[in-house]
């Protein structure tokens, strides 16, 4: 079962990344710190959330880098 939970917070984060990198394309820009809306950007928030989410497999908590 961990496994299944696995890869469905790692597909949402690669359909994330995909969204995200086809924005960057549409915007013209290498990343979205180059986007004047960086901080209001939906599909940003959405992927940071999928970043997250991937890392913690929605158990939440604190992280250590």
């Amino acid at each position: 079962m961990q496994s299944d939970v696995s890869d469905i917070f790692e597909q949402t984060l690669q359909e994330k990344k995909s969204e995200l990198q086809t924005c960057q394309n549409a915007q013209n820009v290498l990343t979205c710190s180059d986007c004047d809306k960086m901080f209001e950007c939906e599909i940003r928030k959405a992927y940071v959330k999928a970043v997250y989410e991937s890392m913690s497999k929605g158990q939440g908590g604190g992280f250590e880098f």
